[in-house]
């Protein structure tokens, strides 16, 4: 199957199975950050539309047809969608690029990668197993099993959205939950793409619905929804709080994935050019809208010029365009707003000491474009190191000694991603071990697999997403016991 590409499209909702416009007629226009133009509408839900969608994951949830069907034919139907993403990855990466203004080069890319991780939790799907246990008691068979959690919501932001679904979705589905997503106001079109998969896939109605919309109408009811059983949020710590308490109405098991303020940590003895392409790579990859962006790079003072030298000796030769070609390295961010919150981050950072060493203004040119961006920071107080910038800014701050490295990397609410480069093999277990993070890189940045568990500490959220791991937390354990003497059970009066 492949999908045409259509201009100017209208995106409907995608619930039970079924296109429909939202219940009080709202309709949203989704701007091209490239070029500051509609280019696309989508229909909104109201508050009917959640009812619907969760009532149609619960119906399929308890029907014959998801509820009886083997695990082993529910892995079939993960292939069947990995195969899908695969075919249609430049497709899916083109619509996403004109929608988010992410690189081509990454959202094709990184849409056919997103098939490995439906396929590797289709190959999970009928390995989910419980077990008998030794127990204490005589005359007693007791046994567990795993099964689906129930209701899914998943909440994905605009940024990374093949992939934060493929983490989301893969084990859920796997384990025999049914799902709404909720796609973000931001950029949605990805999702109701991708949603056209999941129907050409084979999966029941009601077992995926995709939907989006404002807070008010459709996140507020849809978390705080009594029948849904497990929330799974990535997006920011105040939207984060506002599930937590939507999610006290019903109960639900809940995951966030909150970004972060991730450092980078060169010490004397490091690879310099390894080091300058890991600290490239993680804060000009995706334009800097990468929820790990290592956007405190920490450098040993006795190589600081040297490393800032060739960072910006490489920043010179990056190509700044349309997202849409694939020789362009960084492209427009997805919204006005992030550039302005740039702009007064820089000030501000400028004003307390901060010196811009490259780059620091938007491009005259049409769309969302921030040039590339780097901060030598005067203290470890400078805005930019506090701030999640989630643009082309890259930040530099030296230190001395390997316990003020650790001291300034820890220095901040938030802990998903972290980096260090060294030689010293012994350094790199030491130092790897006191990051307060739930992700470590060690010569080397931004790397991900579907085998590789990844999440963060404190303000990062907790849960983890991807690994094997993460299957069980969409099931809840069942303990069975079975009598297994042939006489009554005993007078519960009588103490023995």
């Amino acid at each position: 199957m492949r999908c045409p590409v259509n201009k100017n499209p209208h995106y409907q909702l995608f619930i039970d199975g079924q296109w429909v416009e939202g219940a009080r007629g709202q309709v949203m226009s989704s701007q091209n950050p490239a070029t500051g133009e509609d280019w696309a509408t989508f229909a909104c839900a109201a508050p009917q539309d959640v009812d619907r969608a969760v009532a149609a994951a619960r119906r399929t949830l308890n029907s014959a047809e998801w509820r009886d069907m083997t695990q082993t034919k529910r892995g079939k139907l993960l292939y069947r969608l990995a195969e899908l993403i695969e075919q249609n990855a430049e497709h899916i990466g083109r619509i996403e690029t004109t929608d988010s203004g992410k690189l081509l080069a990454e959202t094709a890319s990184q849409s056919a990668y997103v098939g490995d991780y439906y396929r590797y939790y289709a190959g999970l799907a009928d390995k989910i197993e419980g077990s008998v246990l030794p127990i204490d008691k005589p005359d007693m068979h007791v046994f567990t099993r795993l099964e689906p959690i129930g209701v899914v919501v998943a909440i994905v932001p605009w940024n990374a959205q093949m992939f934060l679904t493929a983490t989301k979705l893969g084990p859920a589905l796997a384990a025999g939950c049914t799902v709404v997503l909720k796609a973000s106001e931001i950029a949605p079109a990805p999702m109701f793409e991708f949603a056209k998969l999941v129907e050409a896939a084979g999966f029941p109605a009601g077992t995926v619905s995709v939907i989006t919309g404002d807070a008010q109408n459709c996140a507020i009811p849809l978390t705080r929804h009594p029948d849904v059983d497990r929330i799974a949020f990535t997006g920011g710590p105040e939207t984060a709080r506002h599930v937590i308490r939507n999610s006290a109405e019903n109960f639900a098991v809940t995951t966030l994935e909150l970004g972060g303020k991730s450092p980078i940590l060169v010490f004397e003895d490091a690879d310099l050019e390894g080091a300058a392409n890991g600290l490239i790579a993680g804060n000009f990859g995706a334009s800097g809208q990468s929820c790990v962006a290592g956007s405190r790079g920490l450098v040993h003072r006795s190589i600081y010029e040297k490393l800032a030298a060739r960072i910006e000796e490489k920043m010179a030769n990056v190509v700044i365009g349309d997202p849409l070609d694939r020789s362009t390295h960084v492209g427009p961010l997805c919204t006005p707003q992030q550039v302005a919150r740039i702009e007064e981050t820089l000030a501000a950072s400028k004003a307390s000491g901060a010196r811009i060493r490259f780059g620091g203004a938007r491009l005259d040119r049409p769309g969302n474009y921030m040039a590339p961006t780097l901060v030598e920071c005067a203290n470890a107080e400078t805005e930019t190191l506090k701030v999640e910038m989630f643009g082309p800014v890259m930040s530099l701050l030296p230190f001395d000694t390997e316990e003020e490295a650790i001291a300034l990397a820890n220095a901040t609410p938030f802990g998903l991603g972290s980096g260090v480069f060294t030689q010293n093999v012994a350094r790199a277990h030491r130092v790897s071990a006191r990051l307060k993070a739930g992700i470590c890189w060690i010569n080397t940045y931004r790397a991900v697999s579907p085998i590789a568990p990844f999440g963060g500490y404190n303000m990062s959220g907790y849960g983890r997403e991807a690994g094997i791991a993460a299957i069980q937390d969409y099931t809840r354990t069942k303990t069975t016991w079975i009598n297994t003497s042939d006489q009554p059970m005993a007078n519960p009066f009588v103490m023995r």
